[in-house]
């Protein structure tokens, strides 16, 4: 008997295990999706039922939450980078004074995310 073997009818390949083939099948690789995706995700169960059904019943969903999470995640590094380059705040100050460095990283990092919540996430 063959070690493996392919079926043209189903497109699959099987593989010999004991008396029985077995189909080699793999699962589909999990959606790539981060914090904002999530997010996005929560606001959309909770409070767009409707869109969010209508939206899964389309299977476009995942892919949404994907692009939704990738243009929130540049525009909080771009965010981040601009408001630090604006205040100064520089890896020298992180050096001399890391309290203030922390403090004033924490101030940009909530503004950061309040205003791509409000871009991005909660419309």
């Amino acid at each position: 008997m063959q070690d493996t073997i392919y079926d043209p009818k189903t497109g699959l390949h099987y593989k010999l295990m004991g008396d029985y083939y077995i189909p080699l099948v793999k699962a589909p690789d999990p959606p790539k999706i981060g914090i904002w995706g999530h997010r996005r995700y929560d606001y959309l169960k909770n409070h767009r039922r409707v869109l969010f059904s209508i939206m899964q019943m389309n299977e476009t969903l995942t892919p949404h939450l994907e692009e939704v999470d990738r243009q929130a995640t540049e525009l909080y590094d771009r965010l981040i980078k601009q408001f630090a380059t604006a205040e100064g705040i520089t890896e020298d100050l992180k050096a001399t004074n890391q309290m203030e460095w922390v403090t004033r990283m924490n101030n940009i990092h909530s503004r950061a995310t309040e205003i791509v919540g409000n871009d991005l996430i909660f419309v």
